[in-house]
C-alpha cells in the first residue's frame, strides 16, 4: 500500500527538502528547455535553501502563503503563493511555485498544494513553462486559462495563465 500524501504550510525546517524538491522538479521538467549549466550547477540546491529560507521567515513574504507535500516524511511538493509583484486587474494573487517531484505525479500531491495556498473561490495568475503540456492540463483541469500573455525568463518561454472563479 502507498503511504498517503500529507500537505501542510511550510515550516523553516522544511527548507532543506523545499529546495531539493525544486531543484529536481527543475531538472525533470526544464532540462531541454533550459541550459544544463544552470540546472547542473552545483550550489544550486543551496541557493535555493537560502531562498526558502528567507521566504519563511522574511517580513517581505508575510503574505505569501508557502505548503509542503509529505509523503513518508520526505517532502515531495511544493507551493507558494502571494500578492502579485505587479498589481492587476481581475485577480488578486499569484501563483509562484508549484511543483511535485515526477515520480509523485497523479498522487493528488499538486492539486492539494494548489488548494491549500489557492483556495477554489479566489482569482489567480501564474506563469507556465510553454511547451509543458503536462502543466498546462493541469492548470486547466482547475479553472486556468492563457490570458495570450507571454514572456521569456531564464530562456523558457512561459504563458500566463489565468483563473477567475464565475461566483464572485
Amino acid at each position: 500500500m502507498v503511504p498517503p500524501v500529507t500537505v501542510r504550510p511550510a515550516r523553516l525546517d522544511d527548507a532543506a527538502g523545499m529546495a531539493r524538491v525544486l531543484v529536481r522538479s527543475w531538472q525533470e521538467t526544464y532540462r531541454g528547455l533550459m541550459p544544463d549549466h544552470v540546472l547542473d550547477d552545483p550550489g544550486f540546491v543551496e541557493a535555493r535553501e537560502r531562498f526558502w529560507t528567507t521566504a519563511l521567515v522574511d517580513e517581505r513574504y508575510r503574505a505569501n502563503r508557502i505548503a509542503v507535500a509529505e509523503r513518508d516524511g520526505a517532502v515531495i511538493g511544493v507551493a507558494m503563493a502571494g500578492p502579485p509583484e505587479t498589481p492587476e486587474p481581475g485577480w488578486g494573487l499569484h501563483l509562484y511555485v508549484l511543483y511535485v517531484l515526477a515520480a509523485h505525479h497523479g498522487s493528488g500531491a499538486g492539486a492539494a498544494l494548489l488548494d491549500m495556498v489557492i483556495a477554489p473561490h479566489e482569482s489567480a495568475a501564474l506563469w507556465v513553462a510553454d511547451p509543458n503540456p503536462r502543466a498546462q492540463a493541469f492548470y486547466r483541469k482547475h479553472g486556468f486559462v492563457p490570458d495570450g500573455t507571454v514572456q521569456v525568463e531564464d530562456g523558457v518561454r512561459e504563458i500566463r495563465m489565468v483563473r477567475i472563479p464565475q461566483d464572485r
